[in-house]
């Protein structure tokens, strides 16, 4: 590996957080560059303009999708600024390469009716699989958290006095996120029912967390008994659950953003067609001519 791609990525671990996945992704990108720029007898830390055009372009050709084309950019861009910081190089030559366009992709959530019968079905449940099924659905419904989030909550995170919770999230950012009632409810049965250690959410190991693997199957387990596609329910769905339904019921965006740990509201925007439909709601029960039209 190349020293400057090695050197960007230990920044990325230890500067900003950035998770086993990304890393991996980050690596993938970068390499393919490299192995582009190669061939035309660069190096990947002194490529031109003209290399980076020529292989954003190659992408395309390849049939690539757009939004791969644009994650790979992100890590070009991400790179080439690291190299101008460090004093590697004197220009970025990425803030010559536009974006490729994405398309717009609504975010899935389900009905809150819904989430009630997911929350029943977990209600139902016997024995440990019955209170970590509980649990996770409340807090992950309450408080919109990624799942890599919930999954490291440590065992006292929700302590009976506790009004917020501090969750770390993307890029080592903290924020507070409000708890409800049943959300710490919840988390005290399932810590009395379960082994000491470090961990809310406990693996078969108890000394390290429970994986994404087996929550995953564990939610679609629940989502079946709910009489849901269980293709449709997933811990990403539940985040947008939320905060469709805090926005539909009259949250701002700014307060959401803080809410989700977004670190753009850009990213938060992706849920205003909830807030598109609410204004029609409000305009046809409202205004005086859609009333007289009625």
């Amino acid at each position: 590996m190349d020293r400057h791609v090695e050197a960007f990525l230990e920044m990325l671990a230890a500067e900003r957080g950035a998770a086993r996945n990304t890393l991996a992704a980050y690596t993938l990108d970068l390499e393919d560059f490299a192995a582009f720029a190669a061939a035309r007898g660069q190096a990947v830390a002194g490529a031109d303009a003209a290399a980076l055009q020529g292989y954003m372009a190659g992408l395309q050709g390849q049939g690539l999708s757009a939004r791969t084309a644009a994650r790979r950019l992100s890590a070009l861009r991400q790179f080439h600024r690291f190299l101008l910081r460090e004093g590697v190089r004197t220009d970025d030559p990425t803030s010559l390469l536009d974006t490729p366009r994405l398309p717009v992709v609504l975010p899935k959530y389900l009905t809150e009716a819904e989430v009630d019968a997911l929350l029943e079905a977990a209600g139902r449940r016997a024995g440990r699989p019955g209170l970590v099924a509980r649990a996770a659905l409340e807090i992950l419904y309450a408080t919109g958290l990624r799942v890599s989030e919930l999954l490291s909550l440590p065992r006292g995170a929700l302590s009976s006095d506790a009004a917020l919770l501090l969750v770390k999230g993307k890029g080592g950012r903290e924020r507070m996120v409000p708890l409800s009632d049943a959300a710490k409810r919840e988390a005290a049965a399932l810590t009395a029912d379960g082994p000491a250690g470090r961990w809310l959410f406990p693996g078969r190991d108890p000394k390290v967390p429970m994986t994404r693997q087996g929550f995953f199957a564990l939610l679609k387990q629940v989502a079946l008994e709910a009489g849901l596609d269980p293709m449709r329910v997933s811990p990403h769905v539940l985040r947008h659950s939320f905060a469709s339904h805090m926005l539909a019921r009259g949250a701002d965006l700014r307060s959401l953003q803080m809410l989700l740990g977004h670190a753009d509201i850009a990213t938060t925007q992706i849920y205003t067609h909830v807030l598109a439909e609410r204004l029609q709601r409000l305009v046809e029960a409202h205004h005086p001519l859609a009333k007289a039209g009625g």
